[in-house]
Parts: C-alpha cells; sequence; structure tokens
C-alpha cells in the first residue's frame, strides 16, 4: 500500500537538512523508532484487550506498567526503544522478542559477508567501519552457526527421481582434527534436470575415497528419490565406478576426457607436451570408436619409447572413455568433461583460499554451502542446445527418459 503523498510532504518538513536524513539519529532513524514504539503499542493493546486509560481496563487484573528502553542493532546503526510492560507480565513481544537485539536484516549482512569469504574479523573490523558499532566475534559465530540447520535441511532434501547428466567431484579443505590440521575432500555431486538446468544435488565430506564411501553416497541419493542417472560424468575417482554400477545398473560412466589429457601430459616434458597434446586430440575428437582406437593406436606407436604410461592410461580406461563417442558434437561437449562442476569449484576455492583451515567439518561445510547458494542464483538458464539433447537422449533411452 502506498504512503499517501500528503503524509510524506509532513514528514519530510521535519528534516531540515535532506542529506542527514539516513544517518544514524536522522529523520529515517527516528521514523523506524516511532513506527516500532507504535506498533508494540498496538501488540500491548491486543495483547490487554483494551485501548490505554480506557474505562474497560478497571478491575481486569492486567494493566501497563511503564516502558523499558531497550537498545537494538539495525543496519543503520544502534536504535534506543521504549519497550511497554503490564503488570502481570505476560506481555510477549512478537516484533521485538524479549531476548533479541538484532533486526533480522542485520544477520542476512553478516551471513552475505561470511558467504563472500570473509572471516570473522574481517567481519567485524567492516561492521564497525561502516555502522560505527562494535560487533563481538562471538555473535558473527552464533549468527553464521545458525546456517548449520538449513544447510542439514538443504542436504536432506528430497531429488527428482531424473537427472539426465551428473557430474561428481572433490575440492581439498583444511581442517582441524584433534589438535592436527588435515586434508579432506569436500565431494560434489552437480546434475542436470530434465529442463537442462544445474542444481547441486549434495555436498560429503570424508579424509578417504573408496568403493564403500561411494556406495553411501549412491545409496543416500537413490533414498532422497534420485531414482536414475543417464549419465554420469566423473574424473578417476577410486571406486566410484563400482559404486555407481551397484546402485545404478543402467547408468551409463563417462570418464572426464580433460582429466584424461591432464593426466597424460603430466610427466611430459614441456618441449613435447604441445605436440602430444594436438595428437591426443585426434583421438577425442574422432568421428566414430573405430576412428577413435586407429587413432589411438597411431598415438601409442608414436610415444610409447618415451613416454609409455601416456598411452597406456587411455588404454587401460579404454571402456570408461568410448561412452561420448554414441552421441553428436552438442552432447560430447556436455558430457566428456567435468567443466561444469570444475567451474563450480573454481568459484568455492576463491572463497576458501583466505581460510588457512577451518575449526571442524560443519565449518567448511556451512561457507561451501552459503558460497552455493550465492552462485546458483545465476543457473537460471538451460545448457547450451538442450532441446537437441532432450530428444536424443528421447530415442537413445526410450522409457528411463518418459
Amino acid at each position: 500500500m502506498a504512503i499517501p503523498a500528503h503524509i510524506l510532504d509532513e514528514i519530510l518538513k521535519l528534516s531540515k537538512d535532506p542529506t542527514t536524513m539516513d544517518m544514524e539519529g536522522g529523520l529515517f532513524s527516528q521514523l523506524k523508532k516511532g513506527l516500532m514504539e507504535r506498533a508494540l503499542e498496538a501488540e500491548m493493546t491486543h495483547h490487554l484487550g483494551y485501548r490505554k486509560h480506557d474505562p474497560k481496563g478497571n478491575n481486569t487484573g492486567n494493566s501497563r506498567n511503564g516502558k523499558t528502553k531497550k537498545t537494538i542493532t539495525t543496519d543503520e546503526g544502534l536504535l534506543e526503544i521504549e519497550v511497554p510492560r503490564d503488570r502481570a507480565a505476560t506481555y510477549d513481544p512478537i516484533l521485538i522478542r524479549k531476548w533479541q537485539r538484532r533486526l533480522p536484516g542485520f544477520d542476512n549482512k553478516i551471513i552475505a559477508l561470511y558467504s563472500r569469504g570473509l572471516t570473522t574479523r574481517e567481519i567485524q573490523s567492516y561492521i564497525e567501519d561502516i555502522y560505527q558499532m562494535e560487533v563481538s566475534p562471538s555473535l558473527i559465530s552464533m549468527v553464521t552457526d545458525a546456517v548449520i540447520q538449513e544447510v542439514e535441511v538443504w542436504r536432506k532434501r528430497p531429488l527428482n527421481e531424473l537427472y539426465p547428466i551428473v557430474y561428481f567431484d572433490a575440492l581439498m579443505v583444511c581442517v582441524r582434527d584433534n589438535g592436527f590440521v588435515k586434508k579432506k575432500a569436500v565431494y560434489l555431486a552437480l546434475g542436470v534436470n530434465k529442463e537442462g538446468q544445474k542444481e547441486l544435488l549434495g555436498m560429503w565430506i570424508n579424509e578417504t575415497e573408496g568403493a564403500k564411501f561411494w556406495l553411501s553416497v549412491m545409496n543416500e541419493l537413490h533414498n532422497r528419490g534420485l531414482k536414475d542417472i543417464l549419465i554420469a560424468c566423473a574424473d578417476g575417482l577410486k571406486g566410484f565406478d563400482n559404486a555407481l554400477e551397484t546402485v545404478y545398473p543402467k547408468t551409463t560412466f563417462q570418464l572426464c576426457i580433460v582429466h584424461m589429457i591432464r593426466n597424460s601430459l603430466k610427466m611430459v616434458s614441456y618441449k613435447h607436451r604441445k605436440e602430444m597434446a594436438a595428437d591426443l586430440k585426434t583421438i577425442y575428437t574422432a568421428a566414430t570408436v573405430a576412428d577413435a582406437e586407429k587413432c589411438l593406436m597411431e598415438f601409442c606407436e608414436k610415444w610409447d619409447s618415451r613416454y609409455a604410461m601416456a598411452g597406456k592410461c587411455w588404454v587401460n580406461n579404454w571402456g570408461n572413455i568410448t561412452p561420448f563417442f554414441a552421441f553428436p558434437d552438442y552432447i560430447r561437449k556436455a558430457i566428456y568433461t567435468t567443466n561444469a562442476i570444475e567451474s563450480l569449484n573454481m568459484t568455492l576455492r576463491k572463497i576458501l583460499k583466505i581460510r588457512a583451515a577451518f575449526p571442524n567439518d560443519d565449518a567448511a561445510l556451512k561457507l561451501i554451502y552459503l558460497g552455493i547458494r550465492n552462485i546458483s542464483r545465476k543457473w537460471t538458464m538451460p545448457i547450451r542446445e538442450w532441446g537437441m539433447a532432450w530428444n536424443q537422449f528421447s530415442i537413445i533411452f526410450g522409457d528411463r527418459v518418459s
């Protein structure tokens, strides 16, 4: 509902200098104070059942009993308000709860700063500079710790029955554990839904990976409602393929080609890298599997005498490399690399890099979750040429898609 113009004009007459209206103690601050106190008075009237000085309140057993001054933290700074009391002490304000010292918007500011990688001390300094108020590190920690409950709800939320493509990858974080700093992996599952839009399905933190760990991840996804995955894309995650086959036996597993290229070039002399990369490109850009096998044989004949492991890793993993050859180019680009989730990880690393170590697992998951929440706001469009890809999936996978 719009405020009538004549009321706004009357309010503006109260401010001698419009440039100071948004400052502490300015017109905006006074308006907020006045509106809050009026709202609290209205709450008291509703609680007692009669207006101030109304004879109806006589002999009711409860009445107004003065006011208590209370200082609260707002986005504009500290604000002192007067909260009404009743004699029976049964009035519990709704607008500002009895023990509440901050308005919700202020908590959101702290969480927004924390989600962008600022430490507790940096947030404390920022608030002091901008709002000229002191906020203790323990208060900031208490506000951000409230996110943990939201994280748990998010991690247990139900999923769609089908995600055509799911990418799996990990990023490393340092966590303190019994006085020692340990490196732990945070594993992420990024799905592409039937509309072609990206959606993070879950995250798990663990020191080691293996078939047992990945089996627990697959079972969790299945229990949350994910009944089928058409194509799962990952790099050489230990035990991943066995766990995937156990829970989702119909799913096509595609090994990330970009990781295969990196592994091949890792131990190659710098002067040979460019030439070898060009030869590898002939393999994964071939039109058919037969052409790709021919290019692989030529690659091994050329490079095995110098770098035997470069070709061997392709030969050993050939069964998990070739599935993408069954699809046209616009689907190949989406599934032969985990770039979609690596792009997410790169953004998260920018947030995580200023943290030497997290005090516990929850602290790491909390910051990663907030970072993902910010990033996912940009996932509003389907991946490129998704309509054509979906038509291909409908023909290739038949009833599984419908």
